[in-house]
């Protein structure tokens, strides 16, 4: 059962992701049915204060050794500089050990792999530090495209509000959906978004070293409601079809098909946050010939599907 949760801060404290966190475990709202949980705030130093930018301090209450015996440890973002203390990391380890869980929010996910505990395992932290987290910690599976990751004992999630799914998603678990839901209801959040919903990320047009492949990409870009074929693209740069598959792929990272379809799909993306055409109208404005097609690539590299989309990120305008 999740009834204690221990949050351990250190350093400097990213204020967001600790507040998710107590948010999520830390207010009595046993008046709406939700249990009471056991909600320990520790640090090396207990009392002492801890900086959480803009001049801005907090102090924990409680010492690591409190949190040895708790059900669920959780580690907010902070530092991905390998800087921290052995005590934080030897708490972890015990909580695992005596069957406990972790969960960390964002770059919390170092401090886990610092304390080995997402070797062999599939994680993700943000988007931004996911190449660093493997290159740290190669024996962990870093995969950014996701909300948060369940491997055994240790969770964890991407940025920010991802850690709210990732605690709500703990909490389905210990408790039922109805607990959860009651939750997210008086927190005003979505109950539930799946773990394997993908990050938001937008795919900036990649920076070409070659002008002329350059100039194709805003070529590209401009004429995205046109049938562009790989051959007409390779007569645009005088090559033969081959040549510039091959070249496109050594200067851009990916094939000229799999480009235009992530461009695509975030025109797409523009269109439904900042307009109320239909679907259809969509798909045609992108280039992809059918609204069946575009929801195909849009699910696929987003996650959910457009009308979903439109939805969560829509402007008055565009939900009206």
């Amino acid at each position: 059962m999740l009834k204690s949760i221990g949050v351990l801060l250190h350093g400097n404290v990213a204020l967001f992701e600790f507040g998710v966190l107590s948010e999520v475990f830390g207010l009595d709202r046993t008046d709406d049915g939700v249990p009471a949980f056991d909600f320990r705030v520790a640090s090396p130093t207990p009392g002492n204060a801890l900086n959480v930018g803009n001049g801005v301090t907090v102090a924990a209450p409680y010492a690591l050794e409190d949190c040895r015996d708790v059900d669920l440890v959780a580690i907010p973002g902070g530092s991905i500089a390998n800087d921290y203390p052995e005590e934080i990391l030897e708490t972890m380890r015990a909580v695992v050990d005596n069957g406990g869980r972790v969960l960390t929010v964002c770059s919390g996910a170092f401090v886990a792999g610092a304390a080995g505990l997402l070797d062999g395992r599939r994680c993700t932290t943000h988007w931004r530090y996911g190449a660093r987290l493997a290159r740290m910690y190669p024996r962990a599976e870093v995969d950014t495209d996701v909300l948060f990751v369940d491997d055994g004992p240790v969770t964890t999630s991407a940025g920010t509000a991802a850690g709210i799914d990732a605690s709500l998603h703990l909490v389905r678990e210990a408790w039922g959906p109805t607990v959860a839901n009651r939750i997210a209801r008086r927190m005003v959040v979505p109950p539930h978004r799946d773990g394997g919903q993908r990050q938001y990320v937008d795919a900036p047009v990649p920076t070409c070293t070659d002008e002329g492949f350059g100039e194709l990409l805003d070529w590209m870009v401009g004429h995205l409601d046109e049938d562009i074929s790989v051959d007409d693209l390779a007569v645009r740069m005088h090559m033969s079809g081959r040549t510039f598959a091959r070249r496109f792929v050594d200067e851009v990272g990916l094939s000229p098909r799999r480009w235009l379809t992530e461009q695509r799909v975030m025109k797409s993306k523009s269109l439904l946050e900042s307009t109320d055409i239909p679907v259809e109208e969509v798909a045609r404005k992108v280039g992809f010939a059918s609204a069946t097609l575009l929801r195909h690539h849009f699910q696929a590299s987003v996650g959910v599907a457009p009308l979903v989309y439109r939805k969560r990120f829509a402007s008055g305008a565009a939900r009206a």
